[in-house]
């Protein structure tokens, strides 16, 4: 109890509580999003699978592109306004989306442009998020804060699906999409209230882009722990990217009742990764990345069981499990990128490992629609399983994986919560 309290305590702290706050409206906004999007667009005269994976994959891929770029900016300006521009230019997009849903003018050209313009903006904004938690948080609390930031994230995720749901069916989609942007520009005012010294801010003006990333990429690369499990990450979400844009949405709308059943499912792994909040607060693993390695290989539940046509509620707890994982995966990660990186490459590192780990993200978008198109969403979505559980195999064969210990200091709680 005492441990909670301290961890607890981190909410009066003010710097923490914006971040905290900015980032849980944020979700909560982009929560609304991948439902209210994908039922949006199949509801439109003429449009297919292929429809779909083109308006995903145009968000994706200037997300892609612009990643590293992202980094290098977010190590030279302040970046809580990194952020802030971030949530602007989305807060943006999803209102022109909106827009055309709800007049009903939806030229293919116009639904792409406003996806790339959300791409380009969560590629600003992802690197700066990573560097700016040890601005604001002590070396020595970080596992606890990336816990709570996950536990704000996930109570939105929850809260947005079940609501996108409901206003999907019940008012459309494109008032969802309206939502999703009063909450970006909700959360880019609250940036505007988080405020960092100047010794806090870290980048050289003086020096070229190309310099700065160069100096990334040595920093990226000099971890073999980094580079093998972005490289594995770049494999899974190419399967997840398909099977969540685009073979998870056809099959709920072809068997499942439709956005509902979908939601259901979402729902359940945004539940599991509140869940995983609970193990993430108190574990501290000796070997984090073994651990969160090892915890990748059951997200590839839900896909295997959405392909063998198992009943939904099975399907929503395989996405419970698979949210749990990944909610300890991901507070893992963070921290020990957070506590291994220096703080002045910390953006431009973290836009390397999103641009490896998202690169083939796109492809497994577009060719999603063309796959369920020529075998089925369903055998489609237990090779995405297969491929998930083989990524992660490989990165297992890597010492730098298996070894990579976490300081003594991140070991204090008690040895029943020591694992790995």
């Amino acid at each position: 109890m005492p441990n909670l309290r301290r961890d607890l305590g981190m909410l009066r702290e003010r710097r923490f509580a914006l971040l905290l706050s900015a980032r849980t409206v944020s979700v909560l906004g982009s929560a609304f999003a991948p439902v209210a999007l994908a039922f949006g667009v199949l509801a439109l005269p003429g449009a297919s699978a292929t429809t779909l994976s083109v308006v995903l994959a145009a968000q994706a891929l200037p997300m892609v592109g612009f990643m590293l770029i992202g980094g290098v900016i977010a190590d030279r300006m302040p970046r809580h306004r990194v952020m802030m521009a971030g949530e602007t230019f989305n807060a943006i997009a999803y209102f022109c989306l909106a827009g055309m849903m709800l007049t009903g003018w939806t030229p293919l050209p116009a639904l792409v442009s406003a996806s790339a313009v959300s791409g380009v903006a969560s590629a600003v904004m992802y690197p700066a998020l990573t560097g700016i938690i040890p601005d604001v948080i002590p070396a020595d609390r970080l596992q606890t804060a990336n816990a709570l930031l996950g536990l704000g994230a996930n109570i939105s995720r929850v809260a947005g699906l079940v609501l996108s749901g409901a206003a999907v069916v019940l008012l459309g989609g494109g008032w969802a999409l309206a939502a999703s942007g009063v909450m970006f520009a909700g959360a880019g005012l609250l940036i505007t209230l988080l405020r960092l010294t100047p010794s806090e801010r870290s980048g050289d003006a003086g020096r070229s882009v190309l310099a700065d990333l160069r100096d990334g990429w040595r920093e990226f690369v000099s971890r073999q722990w980094l580079w093998v499990v972005v490289a594995q990450f770049s494999i899974l979400l190419m399967a997840v990217e398909a099977a969540h844009g685009v073979l998870g949405p056809l099959v709920a709308k072809q068997h499942l009742g439709g956005a509902p059943a979908w939601a259901a499912v979402l729902t359940g792994e945004a539940v599991g990764m509140i869940v995983g909040v609970v193990f993430t607060l108190r574990l501290r693993p000796r070997r984090p990345i073994l651990v969160a390695t090892l915890l990748t290989l059951p997200t590839a539940l839900p896909y295997l069981l959405l392909g063998v046509a198992a009943p939904l509620w099975t399907v929503v707890l395989g996405a419970v499990v698979m949210g749990v994982c990944f909610d300890i995966f991901g507070v893992l990660w963070s921290t020990t990128m957070q506590r291994e990186i220096p703080a002045e490459s910390l953006s431009r590192v973290s836009s390397y490992d999103a641009l490896g780990s998202l690169m083939f993200g796109p492809i497994g978008l577009l060719v999603a629609g063309p796959v369920a198109i020529a075998l089925g969403p369903r055998p489609a979505l237990i090779g995405c399983a297969v491929i998930v559980v083989l990524a992660s195999l490989a990165a297992l064969l890597f010492p730098g994986v298996r070894r990579l210990r976490a300081p003594v200091e991140a070991t204090a709680p008690s040895p029943s919560q020591v694992v790995g």
